[in-house]
């Protein structure tokens, strides 16, 4: 790939590789500081005594390469506020007793059926400053308050640690948030919270200001509700209050990334703002001013849109590109691309692990590489024709290049995305125009109605369409099980395939053939590891006991009626079954004994009832029965006990303690998660 002699893009794969590297090992910071000064002096050295000896390159890109490595560390180390010393996290004591903290909200979030959730800054612990992020979570009330941007407050109460996953292979939230640096939440009602009275006036309060007062402006225009929310996701960004069925609905046709603003969208704004400014001459000042008022143009809507990674990738990307034209030279979209991935890792380092980051990335990338490809294989003549030849193809290329990836994170497929971008691209190029407009008239108060319910309609329409197309359910191929080793594969194949369809020959064609190799290898390792491994499962499900069975690819699931009814649907089933690429074959009754691996289990229910000379390994004690534990553990002995969460919290703390008197081991599903024998 030609790309990779351009020397930035190995200069960011070294970058980024130090990223990747300080993100799963931890180098002592004594170490780094060394190590980055000597690679400093040595680069400068070379530089020096080598800058105009070509034979000397070798040693000199080393180097830089070493350099570009060791900066990706030190940016990933800078960057993460668990290294800050006035990080709440490291104050122990916050998490254990009730504190007075005091935060700032920055970030409205979508709203649970419970409760508001903001994202919010910590400010001082009991009067002492610290730093730090935490989601928090205020209780719904009859009154239904709404805290803006920028709102100071004092809440005293206890911060919750993110808790991984409960139950097996289910989505890791409490990693999520720390990649976001958020480290724990705040729970609160409204009544136990002090406002203050200064609101912290900075970019992100004037920017929530500025899409709260266009949206009050569209809602006293008459604004349908529904079709408000979508046009805010389109325009702005903002999917807090759009519903789960239309979010659903976009999802299943495969257009649920025109909800989240992206490089199509200020793609979109560049054009616009270029094409009102067409009547600026093209000299030399006229160049510079249209360069400024694009630029500022771009970074506005960047902010109002709330820099997500998706925001600040297309803006940096379409600056770049801006800046090329005005210097009047041939933009290389590749390194537009790289140096653009270069600048907002820099900055923010967490984005290279946001999965919208990277779905945008490679998109991007294969709409670049793969699409001129695809294109090539027919020039239709006809001019309409031509139009949906390149939506298609572009529709390809973004999907085969992030198929793997997606099918990774969301194990699912929408079989109809190309015939929604047909349809859907035309629709959201005249929305798009609108909706600019129409936000900006609204930011002034000044909208004319026709403009405004002619938004309306097209939104109404293009919920419509999507509706009709996530309608035909048979073709959403969903829980798609893919291994790690099998999407590293798959990518492995895809590119080398690539390549050799671009400029055919026997040595490419060895490459695809051992990448086909390595992916067969893959898939049978994984069937192999699959088809061996037996496990037993106690799984985390509120009031309600469920366990399961894995023999190979064979799940048998024991529960009560109502649970075995909807055990296909069960969402903790259904992501054991898909982690584990196997299928649910038995669903079984409770029962109150199990045999596993030589290990006899005895489940007790509500009814007490045990047999005094069983002598089980493990006991799992489910529906809080009623009974004499210390009594119990003393006849029957065993070697570990199992609570799940279908008992009392407080029966748990009195089992808990029995178990530690007796030096019992004692697992409690609500505390520790899900309990797991292996074979």
């Amino acid at each position: 790939m030609k790309v990779l002699h351009f020397p930035l893009a190995r200069i960011t794969i070294g970058f980024i590789s130090g990223i990747l590297f300080a993100y799963y090992f931890h180098l002592p910071l004594s170490l780094l500081f060394i190590l980055l000064s000597i690679s400093i002096t040595v680069f400068g050295v070379l530089y020096f005594l080598f800058k105009n000896k070509s034979n000397k390159i070798f040693y000199f890109g080393l180097t830089t390469y070493l350099l570009s490595f060791l900066i990706g560390i030190s940016t990933q180390v800078i960057h993460i506020d668990h290294f800050q010393k006035s990080n709440y996290s490291h104050n122990t004591t916050i998490f254990e007793k009730p504190h007075s903290i005091s935060i700032i909200i920055r970030e409205k979030l979508k709203s649970s059926p419970f409760s508001d959730r903001y994202i919010a800054i910590i400010k001082r612990v009991n009067e002492k400053k610290q730093t730090g992020r935490i989601i928090l979570n205020i209780q719904k009330d009859s009154l239904h308050h709404e805290f803006e941007i920028g709102a100071p407050l004092l809440i005293k109460d206890i911060l919750s640690k993110n808790r991984p996953p409960t139950n097996p292979n289910q989505f890791d939230y409490s990693k999520y948030l720390d990649n976001k640096q958020i480290y724990a939440q705040l729970y609160a009602d409204v009544d136990e919270i002090k406002i203050g009275t200064e609101v912290e006036k900075n970019i992100w309060y004037y920017s929530s200001k500025l899409r709260t007062r266009i949206i009050h402006n569209l809602e006293k225009n008459n604004f349908n509700k529904t079709e408000l929310n979508v046009a805010i996701a389109l325009i702005m960004g903002q999917q807090q209050d759009i519903s789960p069925e239309i979010i659903r609905d976009y999802q299943y046709a495969g257009a649920v990334h025109i909800l989240s603003v992206s490089g199509l969208h200020i793609g979109f704004i560049l054009v616009f703002v270029t094409f009102l400014l067409k009547p600026i001459p093209n000299t030399k000042r006229g160049s510079f001013i249209k360069l400024l008022i694009i630029l500022a143009s771009l970074f506005s809507f960047g902010i109002i849109a709330g820099l997500a990674p998706s925001v600040v990738r297309s803006v940096t990307m379409f600056s770049f590109v801006a800046i090329g034209n005005h210097l009047r030279r041939s933009v290389n979209i590749y390194h537009t691309l790289i140096v653009s991935i270069l600048l907002i890792l820099l900055f923010e380092p967490s984005f290279l692990f946001d999965v919208g980051f990277q779905l945008s990335y490679l998109a991007l990338f294969f709409i670049i590489w793969l699409q001129p490809l695809l294109s090539s294989f027919w020039q239709p003549k006809n001019k309409i024709s031509k139009y949906i030849w390149d939506i298609l193809t572009v529709s390809f290329a973004a999907q085969i290049g992030t198929l793997p990836l997606s099918v990774y994170y969301f194990h699912q497929f929408p079989g109809l995305f190309f015939v929604t971008n047909i349809i859907v691209i035309p629709l959201l190029t005249i929305i798009m125009i609108l909706g600019v407009l129409v936000m900006l008239l609204a930011a002034f108060n000044v909208i004319p109605v026709f403009l405004s319910q002619l938004l309306e309609w097209s939104i109404y329409y293009l919920n419509r369409i999507i509706n009709a197309i996530a309608s035909l359910e048979q073709f959403i191929i969903q829980d798609i099980p893919l291994h790690f080793y099998l999407l590293i594969s798959s990518y492995l194949l895809l590119f080398t395939a690539i390549i050799w369809l671009k400029k055919p020959n026997f040595n490419k064609l060895v490459l695809v053939l051992v990448s086909i190799i390595i992916l067969q290898i893959s898939c049978l390792g994984i069937q192999w590891n699959t088809q061996n491994e037996q496990e037993w499962i106690v799984f985390n499900i509120k009031r309600n006991t469920l366990l399961a069975e894995r023999n190979g690819k064979n799940i048998t699931v024991y529960a009560n009626d109502s649970i075995l009814k909807t055990a296909q649907k069960n969402n903790a089933l259904k992501a054991y079954r898909i982690g584990n690429l196997s299928s649910l074959r038995e669903k079984k009754i409770l029962q109150n004994l199990f045999y596993f691996n030589g290990k006899k289990i005895f489940i007790l229910d509500s009814s007490g009832i045990f047999p005094k000379n069983i002598h089980p390994d493990i006991i799992v004690l489910t529906q809080s029965p009623k009974i004499n534990f210390e009594r119990l553990l003393q006849t029957i002995k065993p070697k570990m006990v199992v609570a799940d969460a279908s008992n009392y919290k407080t029966i748990q703390k009195q089992w808990k303690a029995a178990c530690i008197k007796q030096k019992i081991p004692f697992h409690a599903t609500s505390e520790k998660g899900f309990y797991k024998l292996n074979d």
